[in-house]
């Protein structure tokens, strides 16, 4: 078949208006003063699908592997703990469900919290916002330059500065109690902990990554696996109060999988 000139014409203006569509849809909002804009609500997919408790005959409580088959324990991404700590980090791993400080509704910490569920941002400060299980939380982080706060008391998630490289935000974070874990199974850290965490956007995508950095018990730093989060139209809300529940009537003490 021999194209006729206005059809190879309709053909390449389809193709134009295609690409400037697709462009167009992916297109990355910027600021004012040039950097990607990371404003919005952001569902990253988080959830504690794990917290499930069922009334059990007797006044028990399961909170792990309540159905008829319950299911296995996942195994996920997990630091690699130097050798002369790893009794600890087995002992905490058994009692999982008695010493995790997040279902004894203490903050989750960083980077466990994971990527922000809202970012409201400025040019010399970003703030991000968190509907977690175990309440609402919110982190400003400067960057305009400054350096960490030494003024401050160690918190559950830290002291953070960042600071822009091209168009990925880099945030730094330090400061912290050793009362939170890095990840579940017991994966305990000190107050060394040191935080990287790195955010870029790609249209309607945004992309975390995070490393923790502890020398004193960490074998390596320790790289968590790539979240991706979608922009939503959905807001976040007040998180219901958290009620630490009597776990010594617990009847399936196990450790539980990590769904952030």
């Amino acid at each position: 078949m021999i194209e006729t000139a206005f059809e190879r014409t309709l053909i390449a203006s389809i193709a134009i208006l295609t690409l400037s569509a697709t462009t167009a849809f992916s297109q990355t909002p910027r600021t004012h003063y040039d950097k990607p804009d990371l404003s919005g609500t952001w569902d990253n997919g988080a959830g504690i699908d794990f917290v499930a408790p069922v009334q059990l005959e007797g006044g028990s409580v399961c909170v792990f592997g309540c159905d008829i088959n319950p299911r296995g324990v996942a195994t996920g991404d997990r630091p690699t703990y130097r050798p002369e700590v790893m009794a600890t980090v087995r002992d905490l791993e058994e009692r999982q469900v008695e010493k995790d400080p997040v279902l004894r509704c203490f903050p989750p910490g960083v980077p466990r919290i994971g990527p922000p569920d809202k970012i409201v941002q400025t040019e010399t400060e970003i703030v991000f916002l968190y509907d977690d299980f175990s309440g609402n939380y919110f982190r400003i982080v400067p960057v305009d330059g400054r350096p960490h706060r030494t003024d401050i008391e160690p918190g559950y998630l830290g002291d953070a500065i960042g600071w822009w490289e091209s168009d990925t935000l880099v945030v730094e974070t330090i400061n912290f109690t050793d009362d939170t874990w890095l990840t579940d199974d017991g994966s305990f850290h000190t107050t060394d902990l040191r935080v990287i965490e790195q955010i870029e956007r790609d249209g309607d995508t945004l992309t975390w990554k995070a490393t923790a950095h502890d020398s004193e018990v960490l074998a390596e730093p320790w790289q968590l696996r790539t979240r991706t989060a979608f922009l939503t139209d959905s807001e976040i809300v007040e998180a219901p109060p958290c009620i630490e529940r009597d776990l010594d009537h617990m009847v399936e003490p196990l450790h539980h999988d990590n769904v952030r």
